[in-house]
């Protein structure tokens, strides 16, 4: 009988870029509330032309570790998967994340979609131990919080 190669692996690179000076001095502290992280979500996607999808890596004090930029979609769709969004927290040790998308149209408003794929982020999230605080949307000049409005 004759086994087949068996591959183990032994390391998951990650590619590390270093964020703009600019952002740095824009990027808090702590994420002490939502509007932290709405205001520093604008300043990194809120003038897009397309819709992107942004997941903000917290670790155990609240302090942004990573920021991993998951997606880039269209006018106005992204499509996003779960194993996408909680790759940059696994690989960054993160027990908790906050994800972000613009609206490229201006208007924050939230559809059915973006409240089915918070809602499935954050089941995902609880399967692997890894809570999503947050889901925002932002603009150039607004942002709102799904889970301060209550619809998460």
């Amino acid at each position: 009988m004759k086994l087949e190669k068996v591959i183990e692996i032994t390391r998951i690179k990650q590619e590390v870029k270093e964020v703009e000076e600019y952002y740095l001095n824009l990027m808090p502290k702590r994420i002490q509330s939502s509007s932290n992280a709405i205001n520093f979500a604008k300043a990194l996607i809120g003038d897009e032309d397309r819709e992107i999808f942004l997941v903000l890596c917290l670790n155990i004090k609240n302090e942004i570790s990573a920021i991993h930029r998951c997606h880039t979609g269209s006018l106005n769709a992204s499509i996003v998967h779960p194993r996408e969004v909680f790759k940059a927290a696994i690989l960054n040790n993160s027990g908790t994340i906050i994800v972000a998308h613009n609206h490229p149209s201006g208007d924050c408003q939230y559809s059915p979609e973006d409240i089915a794929v918070s809602k499935r982020l954050m089941e995902a999230g609880d399967i692997i131990g890894i809570e999503v605080l947050d889901s925002l949307i932002v603009s150039q000049k607004d942002g709102v919080s799904l889970r301060e409005l209550g619809v998460i």
